[in-house]
């Protein structure tokens, strides 16, 4: 019993450890996971899942990638697929068929595999899949459009890869019980429709019961959760590997059915994927035998080129052939396929069922599957921010501030930023406040940014912190709540947040922003000090001129605002965290001109100097 706590610990530790060392060092996370899980399983023996968990250990990866797929379904909104120009259809309906046939010709040319084990091999190698896309978008620069489509394509493609694979399978076996093609046909489409329908059921029973209050609260995401493993396995019993599908359907439903309900269930949902990825992904190459992979023979690395450089390409050009992509696109999804969790599990589970029908290349399947995990992600993960920048296929090079609420001193702090050669867009709800930002030249968002269509207006991926400076701290606190998932809790400020000084806490911490100063300075405050002149400054520090230097020429009541570190990152100076400036960086600052007058008694500007 112990034995068992202590590897469900390691493999927790090993799983995120690895996402973490990804966030500080930009190594594609999916490469950590799938080098950690082999060092603590073949290698060291620290971990052995099959004598682990045995028989459970196939269930434990199937649901786990059913909530995987359901998760991903719940962010694909029909919105953004208008926005791929009818390029994800095109890699479904046209992609897929071709992918199939190209990847089955390359299985039985290049890697010798019988024709009935290369058409269920090349079923399988559809699927990209959310396990190892996600990741990997998630730590890349990739534009908009081209994310959209990756994303789209390895969620909608997972099922159907598993289908494909099921389709040749049932047919091989009913072939030998006198069945026909006809028949597998209409049977597997059958299961699919019916699957298809249950998961859309499910999804429109959660969007009655949700908003109307027949489920609690603090019940939503665990009714949630039983819900898609409860609708997984009811497809499962149905037509096998049909689950995926199911559970795909239902996050995809909910996503577009608009349920205010579902917006508090995100951050949990989200969490519990990215464990699931983690253990997944450390469970199944730690299960790697290393035996098997002695099976492996040179004409498997020819294979391994023809998929990566010939097949892949190939699917993809002549799927988008005459679409509206631009070029530089269409070579950058020509070439980012990553194959995980999903491949490497449906590859091993048909290998057992090959052999039980008589064909020996069946054991073949699970060196060449994890032949084919390991060189895309490590083809494709570490390639893919080299190729985006090579191809111009990149969002902003250098990520900005978005600033929600247009007056005065927002207006003259977006000047600043715009002087740092960084992106910045002023929002508000009123257009006559937006004038001032509009005659300056500076980016502008014209509406509600709390309104569900603002993501389809506008592109946050640009920004890597939000500055709410509206005149309501009350508003301030809530759209820095609202954004808190997207950009972190650190990464979003207001006026008035909480600061050291409570006399400018009207609102509890937990229900604000970080304070754009150390002290938490209001509205109000703010403006009085732009009527008595208070300006921005810009001050770079050097190994000659250091952070002592610079604060020496600055006034006595001047405020540190944030710090451009030499990589592009932001950082605000507030009550929780005054970074150290270093060489290279560039500081803002606030405070009044140097022949202006002070705006504040002597007393609190003593208590200021203190604090600093």
């Amino acid at each position: 019993m112990e034995h068992h706590a202590l590897v469900f610990a390691l493999i927790g530790i090993i799983g995120i450890g690895a996402q973490w060392i990804a966030w500080r060092t930009g190594w594609p996370a999916i490469a950590l996971m799938l080098a950690a899980g082999v060092l603590a399983g073949p290698v060291t023996g620290l971990i052995m899942p099959e004598e682990t968990f045995g028989d459970l250990l196939e269930p434990i990866v199937s649901v786990s990638v059913a909530l995987i797929l359901f998760e991903g379904g719940l962010n694909l909104n029909f919105r953004e697929l208008r926005k791929t120009e009818g390029a994800v259809g095109r890699l479904v309906f046209i992609g897929v068929p071709i992918g199939w046939l190209l990847g089955a010709v390359a299985c039985y040319y290049v890697a010798g595999l019988v024709w009935p084990v290369a058409m269920l091999f090349a079923g399988i190698l559809i699927v990209t899949g959310p396990t190892v896309v996600l990741p990997l978008l998630r730590q890349s620069n990739v534009a908009p459009r081209p994310r959209a489509i990756l994303k789209w394509e390895a969620i909608v493609n997972d099922p159907i890869g598993a289908l494909c694979a099921v389709f040749t399978y049932e047919y091989l076996r009913r072939s030998d019980e006198g069945g026909t093609l006809f028949a597998v046909i209409v049977s597997l489409l059958g299961a699919a429709l019916i699957a298809g329908l249950i998961g859309y059921a499910v999804a429109k029973a959660i969007a009655w019961a949700f908003p109307r209050g027949h489920v609690p609260e603090y019940l939503k995401a665990p009714v949630l959760l039983v819900a898609v493993i409860g609708t997984f396995v009811l497809s499962n019993f149905i037509q096998q590997e049909t689950g995926l599908l199911a559970v795909t359907v239902t996050g995809i439903a909910l996503a577009n059915m608009r349920m205010d309900s579902m917006r508090d269930v995100h951050p949990f949902k989200e969490n519990i994927t990215v464990l699931l990825i983690s253990g997944v992904f450390v469970l199944l190459s730690a299960s790697l035998d290393l035996e098997v992979l002695r099976q492996f023979e040179w004409r498997f690395l020819a294979f391994l080129v023809v998929l990566l450089f010939l097949v892949r390409p190939a699917t993809v050009l002549v799927s988008l052939a005459f679409s509206k992509i631009p070029w530089n696109e269409r070579l950058l999804l020509a070439w980012i396929a990553p194959r995980g969790v999903v491949a490497v599990a449906i590859s091993g589970l048909f290998a057992l069922r090959l052999n039980l029908l008589g064909y020996a290349d069946g054991s073949i399947l699970v060196a060449l599957s994890f032949a084919v995990v390991i060189a895309t992600i490590v083809a494709h993960g570490f390639s893919i921010r080299h190729v985006a920048r090579w191809l111009k296929v990149t969002g902003a090079r250098k990520k900005g501030i978005l600033i929600v609420g247009s007056n005065s001193w927002s207006l003259a702090l977006a000047e600043q930023v715009r002087s740092l050669d960084l992106p910045v867009t002023i929002c508000d709800t009123s257009w006559e406040r937006l004038s001032g930002p509009r005659q300056a030249g500076i980016p502008s968002y014209h509406g509600e940014i709390l309104a569900e269509s603002t993501e389809d207006r506008l592109d946050i991926t640009q920004f890597q912190v939000l500055v709410a400076t509206s005149q309501n701290e009350a508003y301030n606190a809530l759209v820095c709540n609202e954004f808190a998932p997207d950009f972190g809790r650190d990464s979003v400020y207001q006026l008035g947040g909480t600061g050291d000084d409570e006399d400018h806490r009207s609102l509890p911490e937990a229900l604000q922003g970080r304070a754009v100063f150390t002290s938490g300075i209001g509205v109000e405050e703010i403006i009085d000090r732009e009527r008595a002149g208070w300006t921005f400054r810009k001050t770079r520090i050097s190994d000659q001129f250091d952070f002592k230097d610079a604060q020496a020429t600055l006034p006595d009541e001047a405020n540190m605002l944030f710090l451009l570190s030499k990589d592009g990152k932001i950082r605000f100076f507030t009550h929780a965290t005054r970074p150290t400036p270093q060489p290279g960086d560039v500081m803002i600052s606030y405070g009044p001109s140097r022949h202006g007058t002070s705006s504040k008694p002597a007393a609190t500007r003593k208590k200021k100097e203190a604090k600093a």
